[in-house]
């Protein structure tokens, strides 16, 4: 049997995904910007972490370990370093700029989600990393036009259904894996 804390990383997607839509509907721009950092340095280091692990070491059978890995380890790195971001008063368009690549990523691996049928939910799946994907290439135009409100309500629309859908499916993945994995064993000496 294999390690599988996909449901982790959905879930903490799925937070973060929240958690971003909350920062561009009425964080952006705030004059208090520091009290954002906790929430985005608690969700990038978990998705950091995961992702950077999932990638190295292909825990999980499959191209999963790319789809979930590799885009895990991209927003992981682009919550914390939004994280110091903020907390250093600096600018957050070149995070925006990285973003646009990252989303190009998530867009793709949606498409190729659905094409593939990868996942028992591929439709749902691959729609939510096509949303994130279009969160990422919208951000650079979206941190540079700020003031503009009704930008800010598609992105945050854009993102909450996100954040949705991944939290539907993390859910139900932790139902089924405590299932599956209810009369699982370590490997013994």
């Amino acid at each position: 049997m294999f390690i599988d804390y996909i449901s982790l990383m959905l879930i903490n997607l799925a937070a973060g995904l929240a958690l971003l839509a909350t920062y561009v509907y009425s964080g952006l721009g705030s004059s208090n910007q520091k009290r954002w950092v906790p929430g985005f340095g608690v969700v990038g280091a978990i998705a950091l972490v995961t992702g950077l692990h999932m990638t190295f070491t292909w825990p999980i059978p499959g191209s999963f370990n790319i789809a979930f890995g590799e885009t895990t380890a991209l927003f992981g790195i682009l919550f914390v370093a939004t994280s110091l971001t903020l907390a250093m008063g600096w600018e957050l368009l070149t995070l925006g700029i990285y973003g646009f690549f990252a989303g190009l990523v998530s867009l793709l691996i949606g498409f190729r989600i659905i094409n593939l049928g990868l996942t028992p939910v591929a439709v749902p799946a691959g729609i939510g990393f096509i949303l994130v994907g279009l969160g990422g290439i919208f951000s650079a135009p979206a941190l540079s036009l700020k003031e503009n409100r009704l930008l800010r309500n598609i992105g945050a629309i854009v993102l909450i259904v996100a954040a949705l859908i991944f939290g539907f499916i993390g859910l139900t993945a932790y139902w089924v894996h405590l299932a599956d994995f209810s009369t699982w064993q370590p490997l013994s000496k």
